[in-house]
């Protein structure tokens, strides 16, 4: 089944027409949103790649999710807390359009067509991400770094039913993804090429058994 919003449709539903969305363009390294208030925000990620990273009291960081095409977020989705703060941040350029969870369901004064492509695409879209999430909680609740990167490999293997897989970040991103140590982590992947279990190549690895 086809789970990925029709982008361009998309784009030319409501881009001259519809009142209720913007559509912003973010530069690499530019923050997109934070999610400190609590705006029921939503946003769909057009092109580009961003993080939604956490910053701990004591400056530690976390990356919660990574954003490609079609992703959606928002503070819609977290709760506000005290002790972290989320913001997304773009890995490259990005387009994103912004809009209210409130006017989801609200047709706008020019009646666009906007709202029948996104109320068509929501469910697709929400469910998708909580693939995402249930990913992410299946690999940060592994008890070591090794299971964490040989969980979050094995992965994206079966996913692209491929033996030879591409991780979308850099290695001290990667550390963070997985919430560990990265020197440790680094001996675990050095461990694993030695044992004979992967091959590495930059941020591309290869199962050998």
């Amino acid at each position: 089944m086809n789970t990925k919003l029709n982008t361009e449709a998309f784009l030319n539903d409501f881009s001259i027409s519809c009142s209720c969305v913007q559509k912003k363009y973010f530069t690499k390294n530019q923050v997109i949103t934070t999610y400190i208030q609590k705006r029921n925000q939503i946003c769909i990620l057009l092109s580009g790649e961003a993080d939604l990273v956490r910053y701990d009291l004591n400056g530690g960081r976390s990356i919660i999710e990574h954003f490609v095409p079609n992703s959606i977020f928002g503070e819609c989705f977290y709760n506000v807390t005290v002790n972290n703060e989320l913001s997304v941040e773009a890995k490259r350029n990005c387009e994103v359009l912004i809009f209210s969870y409130d006017n989801i369901f609200k047709k706008c004064k020019e009646s666009c067509k906007f709202h029948n492509t996104l109320s068509e695409n929501l469910l697709k879209m929400l469910t998708n991400k909580v693939i995402d999430l249930n990913t992410r909680i299946e690999v940060v609740t592994q008890r070591t770094t090794r299971e964490k990167i040989l969980g979050y490999l094995s992965i994206l293997s079966t996913k692209n039913n491929s033996k030879n897989v591409t991780i979308p970040f850099s290695l001290t991103d990667f550390a963070d993804f997985l919430s560990v140590d990265r020197s440790a982590m680094m001996r675990e992947i050095k461990n694993l090429k030695d044992e004979g279990i992967i091959s590495k190549e930059g941020n591309k690895f290869t199962f050998l058994q």
